[in-house]
């Protein structure tokens, strides 16, 4: 079994993971509605191009593109049987960019939530779903993954199918949730909850936080969450958006700089975090501002709430109507 990330974990203080793939692909040509999936065989040079421009950043960590590649989501584009095909192609392209690096770079197979409510309030069953994330992180494996990582999840019981499918598999697994509701995730969990939860599955998990949400100073205040019901040992992840979406022109651009995201990578530092990355409106010129920012850096006390605010902006932010990306395929992770 391949444990690079555990290896590096014990080597290093913090590792840096990289950006939004949604948002590098639209700046590639990626069209709205169409499924970034896809990419990996219609346009591989493009997601190699991606993972390349990250790893020059500094990332050691790269997630796959395949967030939206189980067979729940992929069957509203009718390519529900293209599971494997995908995922490997996913999992390849990754694997190709971070064996040319000349350095450890992790390979993180990406997977997101099925799009569908669990049973009682949907009709997705805990059995269902986890034989979904199961065939996912098989496809994952194939491909040459060193980790499985779980994101963007809101319910405790889509979060535990989903590490029990990836578990599957015989990879390591990582996993985080999305706080963009008042605190906590759309399904009302709490970060202290999700810290509580986290610890109580099994196999443990190699890392655990939190990605998306509103802004990198909300996602701050969630990893402070995190870290309060979190074990001495838990590695806690901190994979915020870039600044706070916003319409401008009919379109939703990210208000964070290069010079935000540095800050928050520190602050990330500062509240416990010790693997940092970007999701929504992140691009490689951020996650190098990021590694600049952290390269020799010093942790200092955990952030109070005016300290995060001061640099980087309000905590309480709400949710836009209509956000983008991966962006839009990351928000609209649920039918309902």
């Amino acid at each position: 079994m391949s444990d690079l990330l555990s290896r590096l974990l014990a080597e290093r203080d913090w590792l840096l993971c990289d950006g939004a793939m949604g948002t590098s692909l639209f700046q590639r040509g990626l069209e709205t509605g169409e499924a970034p999936d896809l990419w990996n065989v219609t346009n591989p040079e493009k997601v190699a191009d991606v993972h390349q421009g990250f790893v020059d950043a500094g990332s050691d960590i790269i997630l796959t593109n395949s967030f939206g590649a189980n067979a729940l989501r992929l069957k509203l584009h009718g390519d529900q049987d293209r599971v494997r095909e995908l995922n490997v192609a996913a999992a390849r392209l990754a694997r190709d960019v971070a064996d040319k690096a000349g350095r450890p770079v992790v390979v993180a197979g990406s997977m997101g939530p099925t799009g569908e409510l669990m049973a009682p309030m949907g009709t997705l069953t805990p059995e269902e779903a986890e034989k979904v994330f199961a065939e996912q992180a098989e496809a994952l494996k194939e491909g040459g993954a060193d980790v499985i990582w779980v994101e963007t999840m809101s319910a405790k019981d889509e979060y535990s199918a989903a590490v029990a499918g990836a578990a599957k598999c015989g990879l390591p697994v990582a996993a985080t949730m999305s706080f963009d509701t008042n605190g906590r995730t759309m399904m009302g969990v709490t970060p202290e909850d999700a810290a509580t939860f986290a610890g109580s599955l099994e196999p443990a998990l190699v890392a655990y936080g939190c990605n998306c949400g509103v802004g990198p100073a909300t996602l701050i205040d969630t990893v402070l969450g995190l870290k309060r019901a979190a074990g001495a040992s838990d590695v806690i992840t901190a994979k915020g958006n870039c600044g706070i979406p916003e319409y401008r022109d009919g379109e939703i651009a990210y208000t964070g700089s290069p010079e935000i995201m540095a800050d928050y990578a520190r602050m990330a530092r500062d509240a416990g975090a010790r693997i940092i990355g970007g999701c929504c409106g992140t691009t490689d010129i951020h996650v190098k501002a990021m590694f600049d920012a952290l390269q020799g850096y010093e942790p200092v006390a955990a952030p109070d709430r005016e300290k995060i605010e001061k640099a980087l902006g309000p905590i309480d932010q709400p949710l836009p109507q209509n956000p983008d990306g991966d962006d839009r395929g990351r928000r609209r992770r649920r039918r309902a």
